[in-house]
């Protein structure tokens, strides 16, 4: 069976100065059963509507100095969802419900936030770029198993009016812990998966490189003090 499905996207862009050092986007997109209402400044999300939570959210690091946007502003996204919805349904009978381009992701990568540490609580990051329309599911495994409790940030737009959509999985690596992430889209005729092996990615042993390092740098050293002596022992002999 055919799917169709249309989704109507508004976005606006302002740059600060003539040199554009910097860019502000706001976008407000629906479709018919989902929606999306999300401001950012540089490429990062400043604030967006999670309409399930009915609430605002900022995903902002904690690090970052707090930031928030004028009270109400959850329920002018909500105004802006309707009249998103109004227009997509003007929109379908102006259109007779033509069908939308389907791109499919042109890039799947999963890594971890930071360098992996056997015990250390980590992060990891399932990125999926270059797809349109928006969004795409992102699930989950660890060892064939399905697992829950990740994150998913709304679609962003590329330049080229693709989407990127960046999904995160809170782990502890752990020797022989084989982790995917599966990314279904409209326009996949069946799902991509990419792996993350803990064994190919963690160290053996925080500390077996360092010293291996300074065992070799240390071997090389000494032999550099037995040749000199050597050669100065020779020369001593000659003269």
């Amino acid at each position: 069976m055919k799917m169709k499905k249309l989704l109507l996207f508004l976005s606006c862009v302002l740059c600060v100065s003539a040199d554009a050092l910097h860019s502000d986007i706001g976008i407000t997109g629906c479709s018919d059963s989902d929606g999306e209402d999300m401001y950012g400044l540089d490429g990062e999300e400043l604030g967006y509507a999670d309409f399930n939570k009915q609430t605002y959210i900022y995903p902002l690091p904690p690090f970052i100095d707090p930031f928030t946007y004028q009270e109400g502003v959850y329920q002018q996204a909500v105004a802006n969802l309707q009249v998103c919805k109004q227009n997509l349904q003007t929109l379908r009978k102006t259109m007779k419900d033509y069908p939308l381009e389907h791109v499919a992701p042109s890039a799947v990568m999963i890594y971890t936030r930071d360098e992996v540490e056997f015990g250390q609580e980590n992060t990891l990051i399932c990125h999926v770029t270059g797809f349109y329309p928006a969004p795409v599911n992102v699930s989950w495994t660890k060892n064939e198993q399905k697992v829950t409790g990740s994150s998913i940030n709304v679609p962003y737009p590329n330049k080229d009016g693709t989407f990127t959509q960046i999904s995160r999985l809170q782990f502890t690596p752990q020797l022989g812990d084989m982790y995917s992430c599966t990314v279904k889209h409209l326009a996949l005729t069946q799902p991509l998966t990419k792996i993350y092996d803990v064994q190919a990615s963690g160290q053996s042993h925080p500390g077996v490189g360092p010293a291996a390092f300074c065992g070799v740098g240390l071997t090389v050293g000494l032999l550099g003090v037995a040749a000199g002596t050597f050669f100065l022992i020779k020369g001593n002999e000659c003269s």
